[in-house]
């Protein structure tokens, strides 16, 4: 695969939504969520404070996990940009490794295997 076909994306953020845990018709779990980021970045040689909420789905053990964490919880979060639907070009996060940073969870981490999907 050629760099300009890369497509991978690691963001910080605050869990602030998520739908109830839903189920592929292959029997999948799936859970779409909204994630809030903030950070401060450097653009142009200038500090840049950046705010913005993603769109996001997770899907198998890393949405029964998201499923499960409380509201507010603190998680970073890799995966790739795809668009929500074949008529909705609107960007979302699928997530593929999970890792939460505080709280309950204890810092546990998962990442689907290529035997898992």
């Amino acid at each position: 695969m050629s760099a300009a076909a890369s497509n991978e994306v690691c963001i910080g953020g605050e869990l602030i939504e998520r739908e109830a845990l839903r189920y592929t018709p292959a029997g999948v779990p799936a859970l779409s969520f909204r994630l809030r980021h903030a950070s401060q970045q450097v653009e142009a040689e200038a500090p840049r404070r950046v705010e913005c909420e993603i769109q996001a789905l997770a899907l198998g053990p890393i949405g029964q996990l998201l499923a499960a964490a409380p509201l507010g919880s603190a998680i970073r979060a890799t995966g790739f940009l795809a668009a929500k639907s074949l008529r909705h070009a609107q960007l979302r996060l699928h997530v593929t490794n999970i890792e939460f940073l505080e709280g309950h969870e204890n810092g546990i981490q998962t990442e689907e295997t290529p035997e898992q999907g």
